[in-house]
């Protein structure tokens, strides 16, 4: 089994995106994480897809921190207690789990390490429709064609995201899929925002009504600028901004149909 991200694994190189601050270089079977250390958080996570061979276990795994760095580099549990916030998966438990059973099983579990997660609103996390439903649509895109697929997703690391238990909560989320299309890369990226949903005032937290998510497919260039890290490759690939695309804007999604692929 594969340790980490596989660059080659589409058939064309795509290398592993590389955001311009310290990072920690953390792999697991199928997929890695680059984490600030500073932030506590991922500054990029990197999975490799096969959606021929796709298996559909049981969840098995908790949450753990990764004994190869200090619990003082990590978000462990004391963010997460007695509040609204879900650890929420970045490399989703079901994305590595392919191949024979064991393998397939040893790499969801490893999902379960505390720098593949992130504080998320617990609605924003929970529901079928936001977060899970386009990450669903993306499996189910790759088990449907029989495609592999490499997913990058990781928080909007910003300056003024809010502070609250020793770090600063990420407003916002992006996540960018790429396949081999008929002839080239093809990759499409996605701003999912929960701003409107995090309240970190007065050292609480709170939790507004669902409401306020709002879910994007946006142009790769534009979440490049706004993380600062080096997608050239994927940005080249974007389709929602190759010659005969129906719009180059930023498009926000009510439903899965709404994607650009």
């Amino acid at each position: 089994m594969t340790v980490g991200y596989d660059v080659d694994f589409l058939g064309t190189r795509l290398p592993l995106p590389l955001p311009a601050q310290t990072v920690r270089t953390l792999p697991y079977p199928r997929f890695t994480v680059l984490l600030d250390p500073e932030r506590r958080l991922a500054a990029v996570t990197a999975v490799n897809i096969d959606g021929a061979t796709l298996q559909n276990l049981p969840r098995t795994g908790d949450w753990r921190l990764d004994e190869r760095l200090p619990p003082d580099e990590q978000a462990g549990p004391e963010v997460y207690a007695r509040n609204d916030l879900d650890r929420g998966h970045l490399v989703r438990r079901r994305d590595p789990g392919w191949g024979a059973v064991a393998t397939a099983r040893a790499a969801s579990e490893a999902t379960f390490f505390y720098p593949n997660a992130a504080p998320q609103a617990a609605g924003f996390n929970q529901s079928k429709q936001l977060w899970l439903g386009l990450e669903d649509h993306v499996l189910a895109y790759a088990e449907t064609t029989e495609q592999r697929v490499s997913v990058f997703t990781a928080p909007v690391l910003a300056e003024n995201d809010p502070s609250y238990r020793g770090i600063r909560v990420p407003l916002r989320f992006w996540k960018i899929a790429a396949w081999h299309g008929r002839d080239d890369l093809a990759a499409a990226g996605f701003v999912l925002d929960q701003s409107a949903l995090v309240d970190t005032r007065e050292g609480t937290l709170d939790v507004a009504p669902l409401g306020g998510f709002r879910t994007f497919q946006a142009p790769i260039a534009d979440i490049a600028a706004l993380t600062g890290i080096d997608l050239a490759e994927m940005i080249a690939a974007d389709v929602l901004v190759r010659p005969g695309a129906r719009e180059t804007a930023w498009r926000a999604l009510d439903s899965a149909g709404d994607i650009v692929l």
